[in-house]
């Protein structure tokens, strides 16, 4: 698949990367010398140097046999004038960053198609959604609906505690029979496991279960935690992510915004309407105690410093706060977040890539969700029609042993599936893949 992606910046490097490691035909389009050298130099892709809204530098770039054209700069007037162009010059679909939410309007988009651009992004409107489900279930780190959460994809941190602590799988299903929840993955430090019979669970392992959203609570407690009702959430850090999120926490919940900056403050204190804004430097201990940190249910660190955010959930953490959330830059940090006691890392790149994958992958690919520091997918596809999928039970369809078959959604049930299980005409089948086996599995769907 030829894909062009305009930007070298963090997103589009990020994609390019990615990318690049799946063979794909990546052309790079920058302005910036530097970053295109650094690419090139780090990636197996094309590097083009010019303006990706220039007519001659689309066509250097073959734009006509482009598969995928991703204009991911940090300017969204270019990003919306490279897709219009891209499309018009044989482009087969396109995709724009923007920054302004209004353009992510149902009429906005339909405006969109018939100039040619036929999705967009928002990865600051991405972040902050992710950071609403996260605090939704405080006692889980990772959260993902698939069809508006007829199953829920969680993920939990085992302690010594747990009374699922050095048990198989098949022996906390013979305790639980009768549960409605599926593990499909296990992290045990840097190393992915597919849950079999088995398999046994230790202490520090990271468990993801599939679950109706309606039985969460259950699959809570079978890991042995506690549910806790979130009322009161702090937010450091009045970035645009951070605003974007408190207004989608405050009419649910008590929030308590905290930014460093005066001018900021007036902007957050114009556009939220029940948060309480607070001046002053969300990094100072003291002034989160003065601002009630101690009887937050969650503290959410989203300044624009990696560390800052680190450091304020470490001290939340130590002072009592059940449920805490950080914003980081360096991808390579969301595989240590349990390890140092931050229940959740986030990265607005990796938000947004995940978001963009759904365009890449082949067959229906109706969502694709990334597991904080696993090193796989979770990918709902759609069987649109009758095929070999559809005529052998799933043990017969040699699917790679590096992924399974999670659930199934069949119109409004859900499903478990096991090795008889035979898939219909119009599934949402959701699948575990780690990236060796992900070709493979496409190939099954396409």
């Amino acid at each position: 698949m030829r894909i062009i992606i305009a930007g070298a910046g963090d997103l589009g490097f990020h994609l390019a990367k990615l990318l690049s490691h799946e063979q794909q035909d990546i052309v790079l389009i920058d302005n910036d010398d530097d970053a295109l050298l650094y690419a090139a130099t780090h990636l197996d892709i094309q590097a083009i140097q010019g303006d990706s809204a220039s007519i001659l530098v689309l066509e250097q770039a073959e734009v006509s046999k482009a598969s995928l054209f991703l204009a991911m700069t940090t300017s969204e007037k270019n990003n919306l004038m490279s897709c219009i162009l891209a499309k018009k010059m044989g482009a087969s679909h396109t995709v724009a960053r923007v920054t302004n939410q209004e353009y992510l309007t149902e009429s906005q988009r339909m405006s969109f198609d018939e100039l040619g651009i036929d999705s967009v992004i928002c990865p600051t409107q991405l972040a902050a959604h992710e950071v609403v489900r996260l605090v939704a279930q405080s006692t889980v780190t990772d959260l993902f609906e698939f069809e508006n959460g007829q199953l829920t994809l969680a993920g939990f941190l085992v302690d010594a505690h747990s009374p699922i602590v050095n048990l198989s799988f098949e022996e906390i299903e013979k305790r639980h029979e009768g549960q409605y929840f599926k593990p499909i993955a296990l992290q045990r430090g840097d190393k992915t496991i597919i849950p079999r019979g088995g398999t046994v669970v230790r202490r520090k392992d990271h468990i993801y279960f599939l679950t109706p959203k309606d039985k969460i609570e259950e699959a809570i407690k079978i890991v042995g935690k506690t549910p806790v009702k979130v009322r009161n959430v702090m937010i450091a850090g009045g970035t645009e992510v951070g605003l974007k999120s408190a207004q989608l926490l405050e009419d649910k919940y008590s929030v308590v915004i905290i930014e460093k900056s005066k001018e900021r403050c007036k902007v957050l204190a114009q556009q939220l309407r029940r948060a309480l804004v607070v001046h002053g430097d969300p990094s100072s201990l003291e002034l989160l105690k003065e601002e009630g940190l101690e009887r937050m249910d969650a503290f959410v660190a989203l300044t624009a410093n990696s560390e800052t955010n680190i450091i304020t959930s470490l001290l939340a953490k130590k002072s009592g706060v059940r449920k805490t959330v950080s914003l980081v830059d360096n991808t390579d940090y969301t595989h240590i977040s349990q390890n140092i006691g931050v229940d959740t890392l986030i990265n607005k790149k990796l938000i947004a890539a995940n978001n963009v994958f759904r365009y890449v992958r082949k067959g229906k690919v109706e969502a694709i969700a990334s597991l904080h520091g696993v090193d796989a997918e979770v990918i709902e596809f759609s069987i649109l029609k009758e095929n070999r999928l559809t005529r052998k039970p799933i043990k017969d369809l040699h699917f790679p042993k590096e992924a399974v078959v999670a659930g199934v959604i069949r119109g409004s049930k859900s499903i478990f599936p096991t090795g008889n299980t035979v898939l219909e005409k119009g599934d949402k089948v959701i699948v575990f893949a780690q990236h060796s086996a992900i070709p493979l599995v496409e190939k099954l769907f396409r």
